[in-house]
């Protein structure tokens, strides 16, 4: 098995054990489908499949600001269901955190999923631990605001009343640290509750690291070893960021840990390909502690898995899309609102997809944006798309993407002098710019082939009318800001590319895509 297991933005991962099969859940912000899922016989292959919230019924992240919305859901199974509690992030404005937990449950982890119950909203990161007594209990960090006073203010526990659907309200903290604690889970183990925490900020010293104590309540005495995971001293290891993680025991007894980690790429040494999902070996050491298989703290980037997990059988998914399917493949990611009928439509031209122009890239409301997550440093995004803009205002393409302020735009529009245009446009840390001398007329073509060629930290946008010839359009471009390390403090997602359209008019223009194909090369 190679890591990472998960590629491409999928950060925070939680992973469960349900007989023989393995599922991982991930943050995914503002981007629908909400909470992605993964399911897995043997814990190398994992199958895409899609999210646990496909609409607004649930949850509406209209409005949510860059990286807001759904932050480091965790998944576990109890009672014959499945549970899953999770942060809505509405608000992060220093030093405030505005934000609600709640708790979802389903019979099978295709839903169907129950009305949210709203938990607290003390702070993010909550998870749902199911006491060998039977009781049930939430923990989450605590954020302090106040000046003067450390934001991460410790670990809180408070019991969850189940028939009731609600917590105590009297939540007890845990543990404090110097150092900062978020992503708290507890595991009942020989006698002692452990807690797992992610430890240090999600960037470059991110680390996790664990504590231990014979009442659920503490007092908790520290690992005495600093981290379990961690590359904060090795800045040349190829996953770095490691930390954030869960534990689960497969049939045969051997530990797995699903952590996050990222690769940086190229010259930059940027992380465009954002958080992703690796597993680590770990086992019990003879003092109860928990340590990873390789006698070190740092994630091992290739290993073996037993057999013994279980049997495989998840296909593989295909890169190119052909639009001739009834739905969107799951791989597919919608901003800030779900794909429905009102925006883009897989029937109104049977082969293509037709999307319906919405809101501007600036947009926290209501963008037709469909993008796939970039999964490897170097790649090939293609697509051919129809569209007759009448003025300026009107807008279809190629886009890379990080977030409304960060992004790379090789579009079709309408210029007054020239007609139909193709040309490019961009966001660099919210300053916007349009590239003129690189806009080209191109009034005798119905049918438009775009490219965008990815090399490690760089970008090169590609036209063709024919799918045969291409010519390149535009200088070399700087992907490597499309990455958390340039998009600045609490940005926590990833480079994405993807197909969108524009009607600022609100005529309701649309264009069609033939197909898009998103490669490694």
């Amino acid at each position: 098995m190679k890591n990472p297991i998960i590629r491409g933005f999928h950060p925070d991962p939680s992973l469960i054990r349900v007989g023989s099969d393995y599922y991982i859940a991930n943050s995914t912000f503002e981007w629908f489908p909400a909470i992605a899922i993964h399911h897995s016989r043997d814990l190398v292959n994992w199958r895409p499949c899609g999210g646990i919230f496909n609409d607004n019924r649930h949850i509406d992240l209209k409005g949510i600001p860059n990286s807001g919305g759904i932050w480091a859901p965790s998944l576990s199974y109890a009672d014959g269901q499945f549970y899953m509690v999770y942060t809505i992030m509405y608000g992060k404005t220093p030093p405030f955190k505005d934000l609600k937990n709640f708790l979802v449950t389903a019979p099978s982890i295709d839903g169907p999923w129950s009305e949210p119950i709203y938990l607290n909203s003390s702070g993010f990161d909550p998870s749902l631990f199911h006491a060998p007594d039977g009781s049930k209990w939430i923990l989450n960090i605590q954020w302090d605001f106040r000046k003067g006073k450390p934001n991460f203010g410790g670990i809180i526990l408070d019991e969850y009343d189940a028939k009731n659907k609600k917590v105590s309200g009297n939540p007890v903290c845990i543990l404090k640290k110097d150092r900062l604690i978020e992503g708290p889970n507890l595991y009942w183990k020989d006698g002692y509750y452990y807690l797992m925490l992610a430890e240090g900020g999600t960037g470059w010293n991110h680390s996790i690291s664990m504590a231990r104590a014979k009442n659920i309540t503490g007092p908790y005495e520290l690992d005495p070893q600093d981290a379990v995971l961690t590359t904060r001293n090795n800045p040349e290891h190829p996953l770095l960021k490691a930390g954030h993680g869960e534990i689960v025991q497969a049939p045969d007894g051997q530990w797995y840990l699903a952590h996050l980690c990222s690769r940086p790429v190229g010259k930059s040494k940027m992380c465009i390909l954002g958080r992703e999902t690796a597993l680590q070996k770990c086992y019990w050491n003879e003092d109860g502690w928990l340590r990873l298989n390789n006698g070190s703290t740092l994630p091992d980037v290739e290993l073996e898995v037993s057999a013994e997990t279980g049997d495989n059988d998840i296909e593989q998914v295909e890169t190119k899309d052909e639009f001739d399917g009834d739905t969107l493949a799951p791989t597919w990611l919608t901003l800030r609102q779900p794909a429905d009928d009102s925006w883009v439509s897989l029937t109104a031209r049977k082969g293509w997809l037709r999307i319906y122009g919405g809101e501007s890239t600036a947009s926290l409301f209501r963008q037709s944006l469909l993008v796939k997550r970039l999964q490897e440093p170097t790649a090939a995004a293609e697509t051919a798309v129809e569209f007759n803009p009448t003025c300026f205002n009107q807008m279809a393409g190629l886009i890379c993407w990080y977030d409304t302020d960060n992004h790379f735009y090789l579009r079709i529009t309408h210029d007054e002098e020239q007609g139909k245009v193709l040309g490019i446009i961009l966001k660099d840390d919210g300053d916007y710019d349009e590239l003129h001398d690189y806009q080209v007329a191109i009034n005798d073509c119905e049918k438009l082939f775009l490219q965008a060629k990815l090399d490690h930290d760089v970008l090169q946008f590609y036209y063709s009318k024919n799918g045969q010839e291409w010519q390149k359009i535009g200088p070399v471009l700087e992907a490597w800001k499309l990455s958390d390390d340039y998009a600045g403090k609490l940005k926590f997602t990833g480079g994405m590319v993807g197909i969108c359209v524009q009607d600022l008019q609100l005529a309701k223009q649309y264009a069609d895509f033939e197909y898009f194909d998103l490669r490694e090369t």
